[in-house]
């Protein structure tokens, strides 16, 4: 219908462009002159500089270039996986009392476990000539398949090699040969401002570039992932760009675009990669490792305030706070004490705290840290050995095969109570994920804190499993929960 008017106005437009034709001079429109009147004696006409027009066409051709070499490294992600619905009764008749006034309720709770297939389309950026594709965790994330497209039509199944959900990364291989790479460039490079191109297969249309600027870097703290540290562009980022290449002006990926900021689920003008220095750390060791292995210094961290700045004889708010010091840890080894406000690590200016997450996480174990620290007043100079992050953090019970499984947790840790907010007297095992298929599914929650299994206290993993572990495939289990504040009993129901 709307189609129909659309038409129907550009007719009427057409008849009055053509009636207002038929009522001006004939030599109004005769061949060469202009229908407006002519521009005073002595001024000059408007036009196009033949300088403008050589600068312009330079500009088109090297963005032409730029998009021909990068194209072919730059793949379409499609994936199929299922997904279990959430139990439905025979037909919607049964619930109905008419219906059970004559049948009664025998049918009533005859309930059957449905299935459905459910597809998805993302982006991936070939990084190796033998088949390694990056791209993001959600986007193959539980995927039973996925098929791989290529710039020359050409399709392949993709194996899965290793996937970080801590930066919602994921590497990906086919077996193909001599593919077309991109060169990984350095994100710390990047300035605000500087051009960058976007590549994906937004709305599934493969090999799609848009063209925009960095509008900021080093943006953390916006809920996507555990570790950020994203480079923020207006380059048009949609639905299925997810994986796919942010490349600057030399065609070297400098980010994989990852997510917008979206009041209507399509591009609003912010969009955010994960800038490619992280993405080299985790690639490499998800290759190498098939797991991301991270750097551990072992402290509480947090901002600086104006307050704090004060407090602590700071010339500005500049530098992150040490609240606390774990017991046998590299900080401690070292002689860092809480209180200190860490400045400096490895040569790299530490201004906020993701800052020093993101680069303690990123430095390999064993690694011996020059780091200087503001204590009473003074510049001290530390050494510190970098040690792997603990085993034993987080743990995927999915033997388990009762009411819990699927369920994820993992030690509460100084950074979990003050990033969920929790008070210190709390102790249990917060909730890191939820398998789709989890019984607790709906239940729970990510963030929550379990305190109590059927009334007994747990206070850590190793109490968790100890419990779990004994409770049958049919026995409903009562969960004491702290969330967002308050303290609630949940029950898990079972089979």
């Amino acid at each position: 219908m709307s189609l129909i008017k659309i038409r129907f106005k550009s007719a009427s437009i057409i008849i009055f462009l053509l009636s207002l034709i038929s009522v001006l001079p004939l030599d109004a429109y005769s061949a060469g002159t202009a229908i407006s009147e002519e521009a005073p004696a002595g001024a000059s006409k408007p036009g196009i500089s033949q300088e403008s027009v050589d600068f312009l066409t330079k500009t088109g051709q090297a963005m032409a270039e730029i998009a021909e070499t990068v194209k072919p490294a730059v793949v379409n992600i499609s994936t199929v996986r299922t997904e279990k619905v959430e139990n439905a009764p025979l037909s919607p008749f049964l619930d109905d009392p008419f219906f059970r006034k004559f049948f009664g309720d025998q049918f009533r709770h005859q309930e059957r476990p449905r299935e459905r297939k459910s597809e998805s389309l993302g982006s991936g950026v070939i990084v190796s000539s033998d088949g390694y594709i990056l791209t993001n965790n959600h986007v193959i994330k539980n995927a039973d398949t996925i098929k791989v497209l290529l710039s020359d039509k050409s399709e392949h199944t993709g194996k899965v090699i290793g996937n970080d959900p801590k930066t919602d990364l994921a590497v990906i291989k086919i077996d193909a040969k001599n593919l077309s790479t991109l060169p990984v460039g350095d994100s710390d490079k990047l300035k605000v401002g500087e051009l960058v191109l976007a590549i994906g297969n937004p709305y599934g249309l493969n090999q799609t570039i848009t063209m925009g600027i960095v509008s900021a870097v080093g943006r953390a703290n916006v809920g996507i992932a555990d570790y950020e540290d994203f480079i923020q562009t207006d380059a048009a980022i949609n639905p299925g760009n997810s994986g796919g290449a942010l490349v600057n002006v030399k065609g070297e990926l400098v980010g994989i675009n990852t997510a917008i900021f979206s009041t209507t689920g399509g591009y609003q003008g912010i969009g955010f990669a994960i800038p490619s220095n992280m993405v080299k750390v985790v690639m490499n060791s998800l290759i190498e490792k098939g797991k991301v292995i991270r750097g551990w210094l072992g402290v509480s961290i947090q901002e600086i305030t104006p307050e704090l700045a004060r407090q602590f004889q700071l010339d500005k708010d500049f530098g992150t706070l040490v609240a606390d010091v774990v017991e046998g840890s590299p900080a401690e080894k070292a002689g860092i004490l809480h209180g200190d406000v860490i400045i400096e690590f490895g040569g790299k200016q530490v201004d906020e705290p993701y800052n020093l997450r993101n680069i303690v996480a990123g430095t390999p174990p064993g690694t011996a840290v020059e780091m200087k620290v503001i204590r009473n007043g003074e510049t001290i100079a530390l050494k510190v050995t970098i040690e792997e992050l603990p085993a034993g953090e987080q743990k995927l019970p999915t033997e388990f095969k009762n009411a819990l499984r699927g369920v994820s947790v993992q030690n509460l840790t100084p950074d979990i109570y003050r990033q969920l907010n929790i008070p210190e007297k709390i102790r249990g095992v917060v909730v890191s994920d939820i398998a789709v298929e989890s019984p607790a599914q709906r239940k729970l929650m990510r963030g929550d804190v379990i305190l109590e299994i059927n009334r007994k206290a747990i206070s850590g993993i190793d109490d968790y499993e100890a419990l779990v572990s004994t409770i049958k495939a049919d026995t409903n289990i009562l969960l004491l929960v702290f969330r967002r504040g308050s303290t609630i009993f949940v029950t898990v129901s079972g089979e």
